[in-house]
């Protein structure tokens, strides 16, 4: 044991002899890990936040909207392109397996009117499956039922953003009636705030597809059919998405007749695509900031080396003792390599504090989510010791080979 433990008291003795030496040592150390832990908790936590946003649609959820995806070289915009139509959506449902619910889904503009407020918002005819396809919460009131859809019921529900932009914080909605173009429609439910994010519910305008139907003209094809916005499905098993996915594509390539070398017109987007996508872009971002705080880091071992060279030399005649008392080289190198370890370990342990304690506060404050990995702080103490270890092994190599007779005549 007194082998193990004699370099270690060495060293450490070593280490609180020279305070000041000591702290600039491992300052460097302190700054870059503090560096990589804050930068890393930021870029996990806006992971994090961007996958609970995509989490709120539900990762089950495909959307399928018109239009090729890109002609001549020009992204074709879906508004302006008519290629789904309400019984494509039909077909989805009793053709393809593993799907739970479809939704056809068209938007049009129409002219609200609620007391002194009068605005052009896009409503959106939805049947009722829409709620859960989507993920969405009632905060208070009711979603549409089956039997409103049915009878055409001229109800609505209200995004939280539209609600307050049409009768304020203070007004219970439930029961009040807009004016919707021509017609008079009555709230019957407001949606839970989901907050900004992709395809965010917080400013939509629901009402029962059939009704929007009758407010308003729907385009038919040449066939007949009616065409509609977009699509909205769940797939119930999600193991099974690649391979539903191919069979929509067939399915309305087939339906829509398009040869082999005709591009489809139309684009099927899923969560799942979009959330794997997200997390190998955020990924490689938190990746790149802690690259970028480890060249703090790198700086902070070439000043731990040029330190320990600065030790070695002012301790030639502590060395030179040692050694004219029997002391081995293997004993002088293991002595100054475990200081600077000691000493990187250290910084390394202030500088997980310190970054811990940046991210708490700015995650409390609200600017940001912030997320500290075990993972990280394991990899930041790792690197502060091997960078102890790498930069310290230079200066003990110098140290272990002086020459016993020239260092006890050193000043």
């Amino acid at each position: 044991m007194k082998r193990w433990f004699e370099p270690l008291t060495t060293a450490w003795v070593g280490i609180i002899t020279h305070k000041l030496r000591s702290f600039l040592t491992i300052l460097g150390i302190v700054i870059g890990v503090a560096a990589v832990i804050s930068l890393m908790s930021i870029g996990r936590g806006a992971q994090s936040d961007i996958m609970a946003r995509i989490g709120n649609l539900g990762s089950d959820l495909v959307t399928i909207s018109p239009g090729a995806s890109r002609f001549g070289g020009v992204r074709g915009a879906a508004g302006s392109i008519r290629t789904l139509t309400q019984e494509d959506a039909g077909a989805i449902a009793e053709q393809i397996a593993y799907i739970d619910s479809v939704a056809p889904i068209y938007t049009s503009n129409l002219q609200l009117i609620v007391g002194s407020e009068n605005t052009n918002s896009r409503v959106t005819g939805v049947p009722p499956q829409y709620q859960q396809i989507r993920n969405l919460d009632v905060a208070y009131g009711t979603f549409f039922s089956e039997y409103d859809y049915q009878r055409s019921a001229r109800v609505v529900v209200l995004g939280s953003e539209v609600k307050e932009t049409l009768f304020g914080e203070t007004v219970d909605p439930i029961g009040q009636r807009i004016r919707m173009g021509a017609n008079i429609v009555h709230v019957i439910g407001v949606l839970e705030t989901k907050g900004a994010g992709y395809n965010s519910a917080d400013n939509s305008i629901l009402v029962p597809l059939t009704v929007l139907q009758q407010m308003v003209a729907q385009p038919r094809t040449s066939q007949g059919e009616r065409v509609i916005s977009s699509i909205a499905l769940s797939v119930g098993n999600e193991d099974q998405m690649s391979a539903v996915l191919e069979e929509i594509t067939s399915l309305l390539r087939t339906r829509h007749r398009l040869g082999p070398n005709v591009d489809d017109d139309f684009r099927i987007t899923s969560m799942q695509e979009i959330a794997e996508t997200i997390t190998e872009t955020t990924g490689t971002l938190t990746l790149l900031l802690g690259a970028i705080a480890a060249i703090s880091l790198l700086v902070g071992g070439i000043g731990v080396m040029n330190i320990m060279l600065v030790s070695v030399l002012e301790r030639t005649r502590e060395i030179g003792v040692r050694k004219a008392l029997g002391a081995k080289e293997r004993d002088i190198w293991s002595q100054f390599l475990i200081e600077a370890a000691l000493l990187t370990l250290t910084g390394g342990i202030i500088g997980i504090i310190i970054g811990w304690l940046i991210s708490y506060s700015v995650n409390n404050s609200g600017m940001m989510t912030t997320v500290v990995g075990t993972d990280i702080v394991i990899l930041a103490v790792s690197v502060s010791v091997g960078i102890g270890l790498f930069f310290g092994f230079y200066p003990a190599w110098n140290a272990a080979r002086l020459n016993p007779i020239d260092a006890l005549r050193s000043e």
